[in-house]
């Protein structure tokens, strides 16, 4: 018997199996990586700057409440974004996002691009950093 006939035919199947095991499984989530993931990142020194010809909306997504950056329009927790979109502004707006020290507003910030909306800005290092950088927080 000559094994080239049934090695192709092992190849053959093998490849059958494989594609269609590939057809009919759920296609993998692709992986979101920080900064890549749809929105942008600005440092505390760039949004003092953009605070002096404000064009947004600045959300406090830090829950619990502690503070805020002077200029602050809302607060809305992290955890509670998605379900309180009619507070923000049309998806197309510019949102600027932050949180103590960006773990809760870069969650809201993958949320709300998850969501739809196109302009959308997470603060690095939150009100933590702001404070680092020599800014005040208005009092709680």
């Amino acid at each position: 018997m000559d094994r080239y006939p049934v090695r192709s035919l092992v190849v053959l199947l093998t490849v059958l199996v494989l594609t269609a095991a590939g057809c009919s499984a759920a296609p993998a989530a692709a992986p979101t990586a920080r900064g890549a993931a749809g929105f942008e990142r600005v440092t505390v020194d760039q949004l003092a700057r953009m605070l002096e010809d404000k064009d947004f909306v600045l959300v406090n997504t830090h829950a619990p409440y502690e503070g805020e950056i002077p200029g602050t329009d809302l607060f809305i927790p992290f955890d509670e974004i998605a379900g309180r979109q009619d507070e923000l502004p049309a998806r197309d707006a510019r949102i600027v996002l932050y949180c103590r020290s960006s773990s809760m507003s870069l969650e809201a910030a993958e949320t709300l691009v998850d969501l739809g909306y196109t302009r959308v800005i997470e603060v690095e290092g939150g009100m933590t950093a702001w404070r680092a950088a020599g800014h005040a927080l208005s009092p709680q």
